[in-house]
């Protein structure tokens, strides 16, 4: 996993709970020596332990705390990814060119990426539909990302999952509409 997923995790915590727990999350991983570069890449086991003791301490769900830190991830990724997002865009139509646009960029700049694989379908103007494929089964992380596209554009959006990987299936099936406001 890329070093600036790491460094957005470490925002996130020293953000919604403090610098001190960040270290005594470092200390009980058994990272406490480990600094995280952007462009450097990182053995995914590092981030679940992380996550591990992020949801031990705060007595959530990794899935809970997946979903809160795709929410927060989003203006650093419109920061870094920006350019590559069409300005008449909106929620649904990011969703549906992530894969082509944005990950595509992201694998040709860092090689040892490997960013989710998205395959989507228009079904109506106002829903998408979602194939998510990684092995680290991060669903959840892109439940909150799309969540955070959708504040970011001032839309609200539900999200209905019919299949998942943390559930047995093979991918991840979700179902993305715009609500109406």
């Amino acid at each position: 996993m890329q070093g600036i997923i790491y460094m957005q995790l470490k925002k996130f915590v020293v953000t919604t709970v403090g610098k001190d727990d960040w270290t005594q999350l470092l200390d009980k991983s058994g990272l406490e020596s480990r600094l995280y570069l952007p462009t450097n890449t990182y053995p995914d086991e590092e981030f679940s332990t992380l996550l591990s003791a992020i949801s031990k301490a705060s007595d959530r769900s990794r899935s809970a705390i997946l979903e809160e830190f795709g929410q927060f991830v989003v203006p650093e990724l419109f920061a870094l990814y920006g350019t590559f997002i069409s300005p008449e865009w909106k929620t649904l139509d990011l969703i549906e060119n992530t894969e082509q646009t944005i990950h595509k960029v992201v694998r040709l700049r860092n090689p040892g990426a490997d960013p989710a694989r998205l395959k989507t379908i228009r079904r109506t103007i106002d829903e998408i539909e979602v194939t998510y494929d990684s092995p680290r089964k991060m669903c959840s992380l892109a439940k909150g990302i799309i969540h955070g596209v959708a504040a970011h554009y001032e839309e609200r959006v539900s999200i209905d999952e019919s299949r998942c990987m943390l559930m047995g299936d093979n991918c991840c099936k979700l179902y993305v509409k715009k609500e109406v406001i």
